[in-house]
This record gives structure tokens, C-alpha cells and sequence, in this order.
């Protein structure tokens, strides 16, 4: 079912004080109990051209009819969710791992390194984690913090990684030009890099190609645009089950086609294929060290109903 919704216009003052800041501006926010911090980089509403149109080297059908689509403002995670941000939620001694419980679970340990010798603390990007596991780390933070973040919709997320661009990558057209903003099979050397080495978009945001794949809060329709009214507003397919879910950004296994800002990844049930325990994991996926997030704050935050609400569709009822 697709569904439009918007992003709630119900402002918490409570909420901005905690984040220290009173103004939509850049800021760092530092996970209490720890000297670890995270940059978030505002970004301003607007209109674009969502998709990709038929004359595009290497569009998928699922890429169009491209529509217009605007998106209110928001914060979005500079970096890719780290090891270093991810593993204070892991490690988090006062959250119990008893997953029959509603808002406190934490991750259980992986049978296997997840990482496959690739790298961890210091900056890598988190990875293999489900997308149930990437919103209990939202929530992780949201009780933490006081502060609502969540996983980015995948009008959000595109809006954000073109930066105003209307070319097939947000720097131009030229597959040549990649290797300067992203890791990808040509240059990664089959595995994920440390977050920030690359250059950033024009809108400050790193490693929105390539390095890990990026899940999206949109359940994946491969008829995504045929649905879209137009214009559309603040779109969002809303969860109706566990897969497949939407991606975005491509990662360090794929090719240049791959990265473009229109392409777009289901997940699969493939990705969990090894997992021996029964029930398989619902934290962990691992045969996906390709995957990973990035969080984003709406500027109007939710009420507290609101993001009760919010976390019980999408994670309690998982």
C-alpha cells in the first residue's frame, strides 16, 4: 500500500534544547556517556525531479516515470552511522538484550564478524545490520537524547544526495569523476574504507555513493513512481511488512551504474541466508557486509505521541 504522509509540524521546544541548538544549523551531537559524536548537516526544503528519466545510462524500469516531488526541511547525518556510534547502543549495559521487551533491546551478539576483517572502530561504517536494527538504534538514541532521529524516507534521501543536481550523479555526468566522491568495485578494493575520506557532495554530506548501501524507511514497490501523485509531498511507502525494503547509494561491491542518485536496491531475504539460528536474527544480516545507514532529525519534531506511534509501527510490530 503507498501511502503519503507528512512529516509532523508539532514542535517539542524540550527537544531542540537537548540538542543544544535553537536554529536549523550544523551541529555535533555527542552520544551521552561517551566522548563519541556525530555531525548533523541541515538541510533546507525544496522541490526536485525524483527518479531517473528513460535516456539515462543504466536506468532500471523501477527508476521512473520520474515525478516531482518536495520535501520538508531536516537533518541528516553528515557520515554514515559508525562502529564506534553503533556499539554504544551494542554495549549499552542499562539497555537488556530480552527482545520480548518493547522500547530497551539492544542487539544480540553476531555469530560471525560481521566486519570480515574490513575494519571497525576509528570511524568505519556500521554494517550487515537489518533494518529492524537500524531503528532500534533510532530509538536507542531518541531515549538517550530526547531527541527523535530516524531513518531517512528515499525522497528524502535522494533530495539530499543530488544537492540541487539534475545529472545521473550529483557531480555531473562523467563516471570519471567518481572515484574522487566514492568508494565502488573500481577502486575499494572489495571492501568498505573509513568514513569522510572521500569528497563530500555540495551539500556536506560524505560517502552518499558507494562505501556501505543505505537503508530507507520506504517498503520497496517496484511500481514506486507510477503511484506517486503529482506533485508530491514528504512521500513515504509506508511499512506493510518486513521485505523487501528500500536502499539507496549503491556500496563498495557495486559499479558506477550502481551509485547513481536514481538507483535503488531491494532488500532480500538472501541476505540472511547463512544465519543459523532459528528464528534467524532479526538484528543481523550476514551475508550483507554491503549494508548500512544514515540517520536524519525532521526540523518540526514529533509530539512524544507522535513518536510512540512512530516506533510502534515500525518497530514493535515488527
Amino acid at each position: 500500500m503507498f501511502v503519503i504522509v507528512l512529516v509532523s509540524t508539532a514542535i517539542t521546544t524540550a527537544v531542540y534544547a537537548q540538542a543544544d541548538k535553537n536554529s536549523f544549523s550544523t551541529y555535533n551531537q555527542t552520544l551521552p556517556g561517551s566522548d563519541v559524536q556525530f555531525k548533523m548537516v541541515p538541510i533546507k526544503g525544496g522541490s526536485f525531479t525524483m527518479g531517473s528519466p528513460a535516456s539515462e545510462k543504466g536506468r532500471k524500469p523501477d527508476e521512473g516515470p520520474a515525478k516531482e516531488v518536495s520535501v520538508s526541511p531536516f537533518w541528516m547525518g553528515a557520515n554514515e552511522v559508525t562502529y564506534d556510534e553503533y556499539d554504544a547502543f551494542f554495549k549499552d549495559e542499562t539497555v537488556t538484550r530480552n527482545e520480548t521487551a518493547d522500547a530497551i533491546t539492544r542487539p544480540s551478539p553476531p555469530y560471525i564478524d560481521l566486519t570480515l576483517g574490513m575494519g571497525k572502530q576509528g570511524g568505519f561504517p556500521a554494517n550487515s545490520m537489518s533494518h529492524y536494527g537500524a531503528l532500534m538504534y533510532c530509538r536507542w538514541l531518541y531515549n538517550k537524547t530526547g531527541i527523535f532521529y530516524r531513518l531517512p524516507t528515499e525522497a528524502e534521501w535522494e533530495y539530499a544526495c543530488r544537492a540541487g543536481s539534475k545529472t545521473p550523479y550529483f557531480f555531473g555526468n562523467d563516471t570519471t569523476g567518481l572515484s574522487k566522491y566514492a568508494w565502488f568495485a573500481n577502486n575499494s578494493d572489495n571492501k568498505y574504507h573509513k568514513t569522510g575520506l572521500k569528497a563530500p557532495n555540495g551539500w556536506g554530506l560524505y560517502d552518499m555513493l558507494g562505501n556501505v548501501a543505505e537503508w530507507t524507511l520506504d517498503q520497496y514497490e517496484e511500481d514506486y513512481f507510477s503511484k506517486l501523485p503529482t506533485p508530491a509531498k514528504d512521500p513515504l511507502v509506508k511499512r506493510t511488512a518486513r521485505h523487501p525494503r528500500t536502499l539507496k547509494g549503491g556500496s563498495f561491491q557495486d559499479g558506477a551504474e550502481d551509485l547513481r542518485s536514481a538507483s535503488r536496491l531491494k532488500s532480500s531475504l538472501d541476505w540472511n541466508r547463512r544465519d543459523p539460528q532459528i528464528p534467524k536474527s532479526r538484528w543481523w544480516n550476514a551475508d550483507a557486509p554491503f549494508i548500512g545507514f544514515r540517520i536524519v532529525r525532521p526540523e518540526k519534531q514529533p509530539t512524544e505521541k507522535e513518536i510512540n506511534e512512530f516506533f510502534a509501527t515500525y518497530i514493535d510490530n515488527y
